[in-house]
C-alpha cells in the first residue's frame, strides 16, 4: 500500500480564503488519491465547504483557529500576533510535530517565510532560505530561484541556491544531472559582480555528480531554456518574475484586442481558437502555481495569492511531489559535496 502523504493547508491564507482552498484540495485528491489533509482555519467557513466534498472530508481533519495573517501584516508582526495561534503557524507547526508532511499556504509570502524559518529553522548548512519557481520556456519549463526570499547574495549562497534547485529539478524534470547556470548581464567570465564570478568559479571547479554548470546566462536564456535551473538572488529575481509575469498579461491583451478589431479578425480567431488555446494553456499560470521554499528542514510550498481552485490544487500537487520524491533528502545529499570555503556536511550532521 503507497504511504499517504500528509499536506497541511493553511485554509484562510490568500485572496479568497477557504473558498478557493477546499475546493483545490478536492481537485487534488482526484488526481492524487493518496492524498490526507489537515486543515487549519475557521471551522464555521470550512465545514459547510467541506460538506460539498464527501471524499474530501473524509480524508481530511479540521482544526479551529479564528486567527488568520493579514496579507499586508508585516513579518515582524505576523510573528508577533500569529505565533501558535494562527492557521499559518498552526500549517506550519504541523510539520515540526509530524503531523504532516508539507505545508501550503496562499497567504503573505513575508509571514510565511519569517514564521517557516522560525518554526522548522534551515537545513545545515544554508543560511538563508530562497523561493524557487516554475518558470514556463520554450522547451518546457526551468526552475528559477530566488525569485524573492532575500535581497543580496555572496558567492557561497549562490552556490547553495545551485545545489538546491538542481535538486528541485531532479525531482520535477526527472533528471541524473540537471544543467544550472548563474543569471549575469553577459555570459563572459570577466562580466558581473564579483560574488556571481566568485560563485561561478566554485561552481566550475568542483566535481559534481549530480548537477552540470553550464555557466552565466542572461535574462533572456530563461525563456530560451537554455539550462534546467537558473540561479540568481531574490531581488533580481523577483523583479525577472513579476516583469515576466506583466509581460504575459500584456501579450494576452494584444492579442484580445487584436481580435476584436474587426469581422475578418474574428473569423481568423474562430479559424485558429486550437492554436490560441494551446498558447493560453502554455501561458495559463495555475499550471505551476506553487514556489518552493527551499534550505529549510521541512517542506513548506506558497501558492499564488490571487490562484483559483485549479492553481492551489497544483501548489497542493507540487508539495505532494516534493515528498514523494524526497526533496529534503536530494538536498542534503547534495550539500555533502565539499567546495572551496566550506567542508563537507555528512547527511548524518545535516539531519
Amino acid at each position: 500500500m503507497a504511504k499517504v502523504v500528509r499536506i497541511a493547508l493553511d485554509a484562510m491564507g490568500g485572496d479568497h480564503g477557504p473558498s478557493v482552498v477546499i475546493p483545490g484540495a478536492a481537485l487534488a485528491l482526484e488526481r492524487r488519491p493518496d492524498l490526507e489533509f489537515h486543515i487549519y482555519g475557521d471551522e464555521k467557513i470550512i465545514a459547510p465547504l467541506l460538506a460539498q466534498h464527501s471524499a474530501l472530508a473524509a480524508k481530511a481533519k479540521v482544526y479551529h483557529t479564528d486567527v488568520a495573517v493579514k496579507m499586508d501584516d508585516k513579518p515582524s508582526q505576523a510573528l508577533r500576533s500569529g505565533r501558535r495561534v494562527s492557521s499559518m503557524w498552526m500549517a506550519i507547526e504541523a510539520i515540526k510535530n509530524d503531523v504532516a508532511d508539507a505545508t501550503v499556504s496562499a497567504g503573505n509570502t513575508g509571514a510565511l517565510m519569517a514564521m517557516s524559518k522560525f518554526c522548522l529553522n534551515t537545513m545545515a548548512p544554508i543560511d538563508r532560505p530562497a523561493i524557487a519557481a516554475l518558470w514556463p520556456n520554450i522547451h518546457g519549463e526551468s526552475v528559477v530561484l530566488d525569485v524573492g526570499a532575500t535581497i543580496g547574495a555572496d558567492a557561497q549562497h549562490l552556490v547553495d541556491l545551485a545545489i538546491m534547485g538542481s535538486a528541485m529539478a531532479r525531482i520535477v524534470f526527472d533528471l541524473e544531472k540537471p544543467t544550472v547556470g548563474l543569471l549575469n548581464v553577459g555570459v563572459e567570465e570577466i562580466k558581473g559582480l564579483e560574488e556571481v564570478k566568485a560563485a561561478g568559479r566554485i561552481l566550475k571547479e568542483t566535481a559534481w555528480s549530480n548537477l552540470d554548470y553550464r555557466g552565466f546566462v542572461e535574462g533572456d536564456d530563461i525563456g530560451k531554456g537554455t539550462v534546467n535551473v537558473v540561479v540568481t538572488e531574490g531581488f533580481t529575481g523577483n523583479i525577472a518574475l513579476k516583469t515576466a509575469e506583466g509581460t504575459a498579461k500584456q501579450i494576452s491583451q494584444y492579442l484580445r484586442d487584436a481580435m476584436s478589431r474587426s469581422l475578418l479578425a474574428k473569423i481568423g480567431f474562430f479559424l485558429a481558437q486550437g492554436a490560441f488555446k494551446a498558447l493560453k494553456d502554455k501561458m495559463d499560470p495555475r499550471a505551476s502555481n506553487g514556489g518552493v521554499f527551499l534550505g529549510l528542514d521541512g517542506v513548506v510550498i506558497k501558492s499564488h495569492g490571487g490562484a483559483d481552485a485549479s492553481g492551489y490544487a497544483s501548489a497542493i500537487e507540487m508539495g505532494y511531489d516534493m515528498v514523494k520524491h524526497e526533496l529534503l533528502g536530494k538536498i542534503r545529499e547534495s550539500l555533502a559535496i565539499p567546495h572551496e570555503g566550506r567542508p563537507a556536511f555528512t547527511v548524518d550532521a545535516a539531519q
